[in-house]
């Protein structure tokens, strides 16, 4: 009888645990506007990125490789270099010297590639307003897209705008256009424009191997600027220790 109790328990827990991530799933669903529904679809789907908790990847420098990790559900991250690290133990961000002395602010550094490595999924966070965008022509394409911007006091950045513009046969990302501050003042003139062209199927999630900053002529896309590759990915259901986040966190 013991264990038959212990048995229905755990059933009742899965399944009361099932129908709360539905509803999670329902209610995105109601919020996030279809076109871009269409585009998180086409890259693995919402769903199966809320199961992942652990995300990591390289960024190859010179001499070395900058490893990042992040703890998607809560935020927490961790960005290790010989030089230094830097990162955010869930309250607040920090520096940790190693080789040198970090002047720059970890509180806008230590989540920036992130976001821009985890397009287009951190567009479905909380706290975001959506419109329709105008299209983008490029190379006889025309990209449909949506303009993101964010509700007061979300994030480090609330001002910024983003323009995301997808394939319209495929619906995978193909731009993202920013007006990002930094922490500074909101600055008129275009936006600025990363090409998403180079993909990898991580755990059933489509991320990007390479991104390409683009230059511009009178606000008009001219070529590649620098691009920025990616390695080691790793997309996993496990989280590491809340320890490893923390600026005197071991790292494996």
């Amino acid at each position: 009888m013991k264990n038959f109790i212990l048995v229905s328990l755990l059933l009742f827990g899965l399944s009361a645990c099932g129908a709360q991530d539905e509803k999670q799933y329902d209610l995105k669903k109601q919020r996030i506007p279809q076109e871009l529904w269409d585009v998180l679809e086409a890259h693995g789907g919402i769903e199966n990125w809320d199961q992942m908790k652990t995300l990591s990847f390289s960024i190859p420098k010179e001499g070395f490789d900058e490893v990042h990790t992040i703890d998607l559900h809560s935020r927490m991250d961790r960005v290790v270099a010989p030089a230094y690290d830097i990162g955010f133990d869930g309250v607040s961000a920090w520096s940790l010297n190693k080789a040198e002395e970090y002047k720059g602010d970890p509180s806008f550094r230590h989540d920036l590639m992130f976001y821009f490595y985890a397009m287009p999924f951190v567009l479905a966070d909380e706290g975001i307003n959506y419109e329709t965008a105008e299209p983008m022509v490029y190379e006889g394409i025309s990209y449909p897209g949506v303009k993101i911007t964010y509700q007061a006091n979300v994030g480090e950045a609330p001002e910024d705008i983003y323009l995301l513009h997808y394939h319209p046969e495929t619906k995978k990302m193909a731009w993202l256009g920013y007006k990002a501050t930094f922490g500074e003042e909101l600055k008129p003139g275009p936006p600025s424009w990363i090409r998403y062209d180079e993909w990898a199927e991580v755990n059933g999630v489509s991320l990007p191997t390479s991104i390409a900053w683009q230059k511009l002529e009178d606000g008009e896309i001219v070529g590649e600027r620098n691009r920025v590759n990616f390695t080691n990915i790793s997309l996993s259901k496990d989280s590491k220790e809340s320890s490893f986040y923390k600026k005197d966190g071991a790292v494996d």
